[in-house]
């Protein structure tokens, strides 16, 4: 059975301030659950309606119902599960390989796709502007399918990494050469920028090799790709390479 102060915690993870607060995030789905147990998450508390997840400790495993699991799910629809875990603490870059960069990505599923992505193409490290919606937000965790649980992301200064870095820097612009002419290495920083207004106008200046996913329609009409979408074709590119 929950407690009101289990009720009252669970759904404050909802907000940025008190995930950061607590340390706290929480998962929901058999799936990613399953995931993030496997990985380097510690589990709190896991809060099941089903006689589920035999390899979690009794003391730490609580049996809800349904209505119980309606007054801390941050679905439409609930699942079957949740499960609180705490935030580890980020990992250092290494200045090294392909690393994918965010500048002010806001929306939640953007996030969590991209984050998949990484995992598909074998990137490790996502950094991530300040301004990049938070990565434990309930959506973007959901959006992930697990994937959060095998690539490191961090949230710095994106133009002092950018400053330091030796690494070569690509960014993706409307006036960009052809990625589909271009040898590109194996090794660098790929910027991708926020969904309105593209990549931040101080950090453009710092990247040397501009990069764009040429249009091949008659009209020419289309402004540009969603986030998510290019940062697919630019990484399948990367590994093409």
């Amino acid at each position: 059975m929950l407690s009101k102060n289990q009720i009252k915690l669970i759904t404050s993870l909802q907000q940025k301030k008190q995930r950061i607060a607590s340390q706290l995030f929480f998962a929901e789905g058999i799936k990613v659950i399953h995931e993030l147990l496997e990985s380097k998450f510690e589990l709190v508390h896991l809060y099941t309606t089903q006689n589920d997840f035999q390899e979690v400790s009794n003391h730490k495993k609580v049996l809800i119902d349904d209505s119980e699991l309606k007054k801390i799910t941050a679905l439409a629809t609930a699942n079957t599960c949740l499960a609180v875990f705490k935030i580890p603490s980020e990992k250092k870059i290494i200045d090294s390989g392909l690393i994918l960069a965010l500048d002010s990505v806001r929306d939640p599923g953007n996030l969590g796709t991209i984050l998949r992505l990484c995992d598909w193409f074998g990137i490790d490290q996502l950094i991530c502007s300040r301004e990049t919606v938070d990565i434990y937000n309930p959506k973007v965790v959901q959006a992930t399918m697990g994937s959060i649980a095998r690539v490191n992301v961090n949230y710095i200064d994106l133009e002092s990494f950018i400053v330091q870095t030796k690494l070569p820097v690509f960014g993706t612009f409307m006036d960009g050469k052809n990625i589909y002419k271009e040898n590109l290495p194996q090794e660098g920083i790929i910027i991708m920028g926020n969904e309105a207004n593209g990549i931040s106008p101080t950090l453009e200046t710092l990247i040397q090799n501009r990069l764009t996913i040429p249009r091949f329609g008659t009209l020419q009409k289309t402004e540009s790709l969603n986030v998510a979408t290019a940062t697919a074709i630019v990484l399948s590119e990367f590994r093409r390479g």
